[in-house]
């Protein structure tokens, strides 16, 4: 990785933990939204349970995390960095595929978020948790060979997932890869169709953003003739997607 990479950005653990990065407000849109779900500390200890992550996923949980990590060979995925702690135990895996000259980085705007993926990270892991928004890293161009976003964009306002989507492309190399899972627009016949909008538009409110535009039309201008590979999951409600530069 960049050794040109500000240390202070690069905090490890204690510093993460104990002194979060000056400057790094909570997103408006996340305070007023998603309070219930990512800042309080009892919506902490409620969420982050296998279970509860999977009923919130209808059953998919599993699928959808072992779709992600597949991507990654272990010991030879290179640097990866994974924009914003997530529920469940998707980093924990990730981390275990990481070479030993390698590292995984992970972002999150709330110290809180990152406090709690520390306890569930083992003390030898490669990971550096970064207090940092997605939508404005302080990370150099060209230094990763894969960034994950796994259920980022539908939490996001559509001019904050356009710029964190300019971001993940522009910090990953010449030949690296962007992976997203995430909401997708489900197939007609899916029951979900009908019903999952109607909880998409009360509790994720910009969810519906990923039925009604394709994911190749949110990309950064120049990268929508990229190389895409799709996997779609449970009737097209959920879909992972390869984008390589």
């Amino acid at each position: 990785m960049d050794k040109n990479i500000n240390e202070a950005s690069l905090a490890q653990f204690d510093a993460i933990e104990f002194v979060p990065a000056q400057g790094i407000a909570i997103p408006e849109y996340l305070s007023r939204h998603y309070w219930w779900a990512y800042i309080h500390p009892w919506a902490v200890a409620f969420f982050d349970h296998l279970w509860i992550v999977n009923l919130i996923l209808l059953g998919n949980y599993k699928r959808l995390r072992d779709a992600a990590l597949a991507e990654f060979t272990p010991g030879i995925s290179g640097n990866v960095l994974q924009l914003a702690c997530v529920y469940g135990d998707v980093t924990p895996r990730l981390a275990e595929r990481v070479g030993a000259d390698d590292m995984l980085d992970v972002v999150d705007v709330l110290p809180i978020q990152l406090r709690n993926l520390k306890r569930k990270l083992s003390a030898a892991s490669p990971v550096r948790l970064l207090n940092m928004d997605s939508s404005n890293l302080e990370l150099p161009s060209g230094c990763y060979d894969w960034v994950m976003l796994f259920f980022l964009l539908h939490e996001q306002p559509a001019e904050v997932r356009a710029r964190t989507l300019r971001e993940a492309f522009r910090v990953v190399k010449p030949g690296g890869k962007v992976l997203i899972v995430d909401f997708a627009k489900p197939r007609s016949w899916n029951p979900f169709r009908y019903l999952w909008c109607v909880f998409l538009a009360v509790f994720e409110p910009f969810a519906l953003d990923l039925w009604w535009n394709d994911i190749t039309d949110l990309l950064p201008t120049g990268w929508r003739g990229a190389t895409l590979e799709r996997q779609s999951f449970f009737g097209g409600l959920f879909q992972k997607v390869v984008v390589s530069r």
